[in-house]
């Protein structure tokens, strides 16, 4: 498996370089109870599961999964194309209750990697600034020398320059005074480089100098970009794309209707989706791969809808055989077989932590001596992902999330148990 970022988030992968163990621990339920859902999500089920701390501080933590677990797992996703369903089946699987449609358009993505105020790109053929403010576009003139365009601000008021030598210098289209509005470079049917204090980065669309808030003298870089090339640039960030065509087409399909729902609910701000963790990575021409651009386009616009809007299809890494409950009805926890299987590290896994770092971030509860689990969501081996649990302290006891221990141990995910001394 091929390893480039890890995280967790609205829509995650992760693909660890080495596999963990597969042999799962095995603790005790002293009671279970249905009790009330926990936010709009899932159903907890009170444990009592008691975990004393052995002498020497380290315990090894077993779990499965990897992420949070909503929606599609990719790893099951490659699973099930193994065994032979199709992108569709794949994502009907993992979202029940959506209907296929297909959509088009553009999407504005915040690039966070251009960290200055201006936008610098490098000259191309048909470059050319559109002025939102005055509705107007204008050719940027061939200059001898020129090696950069920069959108800026002068005081209040946007500008554009172009540097000769190591010097910017100003330009205005004839008749113009001033330009009024954010302005966006754009070269039909040209990729676009952009110079950002990381160094360059090739684009599709156009690049938007865009203010941020109202009256704000700053500027973010916008792309503004047809949304399947928009996914050209992610689709092998968020899956190998060597993996079987089916899987990654599912992906396609997911991280479509991903950005489309993301499209949709930021319609008035000034970017829609970011280019991060955040929200899903996008690299732009560089994270574009063959095999990815082909899964793009033979699902040319597919997006999944749910009440006639784009759903909200999260996905992560591996689900460990349980879908989580989300937010949504779409996003039910259910079995999932396609997710276990040689290929896939995470479906179980092992991790020797030391409780030494629990301690220094809550150092109020001492000398920690047990941790006490007293809610999950009743899905799969131990009852499924913690959602709560209790710090036994010589000091002071503290009740924490499942996700703040997960966090503060690096864990993958939530569904985790603790090995016992013997």
């Amino acid at each position: 498996m091929q390893s480039r970022r890890r995280r967790d988030r609205l829509a995650v992968r992760a693909w660890p370089s080495r596999a963990a163990s597969s042999v799962a621990g095995v603790v005790g339920v002293v009671t279970v109870l249905l009790v009330g859902a926990v936010g709009s999500q899932a159903p907890a089920v009170t444990v009592d599961q008691s975990y004393w701390i052995p002498a020497g501080d380290k315990v090894v933590v077993r779990g499965h999964g990897y992420g949070h677990g909503h929606g599609m797992s990719q790893y099951g996703a490659y699973g099930a194309a193994r065994q032979g369903l199709t992108a569709a089946q794949i994502v009907g699987f993992y979202y029940p209750g959506t209907t296929p449609t297909v959509v088009g358009g553009r999407i504005r993505v915040l690039i966070t990697a251009d960290t200055s105020d201006d936008v610098v790109v490098s000259p191309v053929a048909g470059l050319a600034v559109r002025d939102r403010g005055a509705r107007a576009t204008y050719p940027l003139p061939v200059v001898d020398g020129a090696t950069r365009w920069r959108l800026n601000v002068v005081g209040r008021a946007p500008v554009v320059e172009y540097r000769v030598g190591g010097t910017y210098r100003p330009w205005l289209p004839d008749g113009v005074a001033a330009f009024t509005g954010d302005l966006q470079l754009q070269a039909p049917g040209q990729l676009m480089t952009l110079w950002t204090p990381a160094g360059e980065r090739s684009y599709r669309g156009k690049l938007r100098a865009a203010t941020p808030s109202p009256g704000s003298t700053a500027r973010d870089t916008v792309n503004v970009v047809k949304l399947d090339d928009y996914l050209k640039g992610v689709i092998a960030d968020e899956m190998p794309a060597s993996w079987h065509p089916e899987a990654v087409k599912a992906q396609a399909i997911a991280a479509r209707t991903y950005a489309a729902w993301s499209r949709a609910e930021n319609r008035k701000r000034y970017y829609q989706i970011c280019d991060t963790t955040s929200c899903q990575v996008y690299g732009g021409v560089a994270a574009e791969h063959p095999a990815a651009s082909a899964a793009v386009a033979a699902t040319a616009g597919q997006v999944l809808t749910f009440e006639g809007k784009p759903a909200f299809t999260q996905f992560s890494s591996s689900s460990g055989g349980w879908t989580a409950a989300g937010s949504v009805p779409y996003l039910p926890a259910q079995a999932d077989p396609y997710d276990a299987h040689d290929a896939n590290p995470m479906n179980t896994w092992a991790v020797t932590v030391d409780v030494r770092r629990l301690e220094k971030a809550y150092p109020a509860i001492g000398d920690l001596r047990r941790i006490r689990v007293t809610a999950r969501d009743g899905n799969g081996e131990w009852f499924g992902r913690v959602i709560s649990l209790q710090l036994d302290g010589t000091k002071a006891d503290r009740t924490i999330s499942g996700d703040s221990f997960r966090w503060a141990f690096g864990l993958r995910s939530t569904w985790f148990a603790i090995d016992q001394p013997r």
